[in-house]
């Protein structure tokens, strides 16, 4: 029955599965083993989510605000759209897993995808954003819609990407450095949002309305072409795994799988609430710094990569936590108590009038959410081996983008609600200062830190039921 079927094949598919991997990208099936080279070039994908993360949340955010006088409380609803696409983030993983195709991959095609969305919604971004300004055509809503629809394609591109591509990277690993390789990947997010902060402090340095086009239409471009050079001859084609005749879990039965493990239910929760504390400061730390303390763009554009090193250094201090043996949910108790101490800086840099005391407590955030991090990103990987690749990392994704997405607008929301408060007499004068609302959600940050402590001590010290055969994740104990 098979060859009759295979007979049957239109010409045109026989051709392309017969087409030598030599002229054919993103199909090197030479061998499985993934080298350091490879693995590197691989994660470059990690480098587009995290250039399109410091324009959504930290230079467009403030060009909004202050260059543009949009209300707060609209920037932030905008900037959390792109929350709407993460809790899909599960079904994009399973989708990859289970994806149907003659030519043999899986995570390509949601890769190429994701990307021609992030480019669409960079490219239509800048016109969005000065007509949400000073549109003079058109119904009033136009505007919002226009900004909202370029945040969405945005958003949605980075989820699919950054989901398919990790899957790939673990699909490529050994089960033993599997973990290190995720790992590695947070590791390029993090050099893509600090490299990618400094150009673009740089290139904003004198703003102006044609150089803010320049600049995110360019970044569209650059999208395009990292993506590419990052996918190139990557997965292996695999026509078994892709066919339409094979075997596979409903979404349903998958998602129960993955669920079946008692600590998961725990450990999502944990990533919610401390996600949802680390972020709710992104979309108000760099109007802080130019309303209340009096830095330029440049200057607080800048914040972004001081936050990018701090979150690097946090990585080190978790790699050689876990090296040593340490407790994954201990790193992650440590990472939430360096933010506790981190939003006190801020809070107390306004009264001392202090830039420098700021800056510190931006790098200090950017430690304690490095660490937790990946620490939350470890424990989920380990706890996740009876479910396939995309489905793990697309519900620990789903979680953090969602929370980090209600922070962003709870941010926004809280701080302009404060001040309304404050201007119609509501507080009596106990609340007046111009940092009154800013400080109010960074106590509530310190509160959800704290909560996020609660939830997640049952887990410290809790029986592992999978090991890895190394607890170290340096880059010495990369694959290749």
């Amino acid at each position: 029955m098979t060859e009759p079927r295979m007979q049957k094949q239109s010409p045109m598919i026989e051709f392309w599965q017969s087409v030598g991997t030599k002229w054919l990208p993103f199909a090197d099936a030479a061998s499985a083993d993934l080298s350091m080279a490879k693995l590197l070039r691989l994660t470059l994908f990690q480098w587009t989510v995290g250039m399109a993360a410091v324009l959504l949340t930290g230079t467009l955010n403030r060009v909004m605000i202050v260059e543009l006088g949009v209300p707060t409380w609209l920037v932030a609803c905008v900037i959390a759209i792109p929350v709407l696409a993460a809790p899909f983030r599960i079904v994009m993983g399973y989708r990859s897993d289970s994806y149907r195709s003659l030519l043999g991959w899986r995570r390509v095609p949601y890769i190429w995808l994701g990307s021609m969305l992030q480019f669409g919604g960079l490219a239509i971004m800048p016109f969005a954003l000065l007509m949400l300004q000073s549109q003079t055509v058109g119904p009033e809503w136009a505007g919002p819609v226009a900004a909202a629809l370029a945040f969405l394609l945005t958003g949605t591109g980075m989820h699919m990407v950054q989901t398919a591509g990790l899957a790939l990277a673990t699909d490529l690993s050994t089960p033993e450095t599997r973990s290190r390789v995720v790992a590695l990947s947070y590791i390029m997010l993090l050099l893509g949002m600090l490299i990618s902060a400094i150009v673009f402090a740089v290139l904003l340095a004198d703003f102006t309305a044609l150089r803010l086009i320049q600049v995110v239409q360019g970044a569209a471009v650059v999208t395009l072409a990292i993506n590419l050079v990052a996918s190139w001859k990557q997965e292996p084609r695999n026509c078994e795994l892709t066919a339409k005749d094979r075997t596979v879990l409903s979404f349903d039965q998958a998602l129960g799988l993955y669920r079946s493990d008692p600590v998961v239910a725990r450990l999502l929760t944990v990533v919610f609430l401390g996600a949802m504390a680390f972020a709710m400061q992104e979309v108000l730390l760099e109007p802080y710094g130019g309303e209340v303390l009096g830095l330029g763009v440049s200057q607080t554009t800048a914040l972004t990569a001081i936050w990018a090193c701090g979150s690097l250094l946090g990585f080190i201090i978790a790699g050689r936590r876990v090296e040593r043996g340490g407790d994954i949910y201990r790193l992650c108790a440590i990472g939430l108590l360096a933010g506790v101490v981190a939003f006190s800086m801020i809070i107390f840099a306004e009264p001392l009038a202090s830039e420098n005391l700021f800056r510190a407590g931006v790098f200090v955030v950017g430690v304690g959410a490095g660490i937790f991090g990946v620490g939350t990103l470890l424990a989920a990987m380990e706890r996740a081996q009876t479910s396939d690749s995309g489905m793990a990392i697309g519900a620990w994704g789903a979680v953090n983008a969602t929370a980090i997405g209600c922070g962003l607008a709870a941010g926004g929301i809280v701080r302009d609600a404060v001040n309304f408060l404050i201007e119609s007499g509501w507080t009596a004068g106990v609340l007046s200062s111009p940092s009154a609302g800013y400080s109010v959600v960074y106590h509530l940050e310190i509160g959800l830190l704290f909560m996020t402590i609660a939830v997640l001590g049952p887990l410290v010290g809790h029986a592992r039921e999978h090991t890895r055969t190394s607890g170290k994740i340096g880059l010495a104990e990369m694959p290749g």
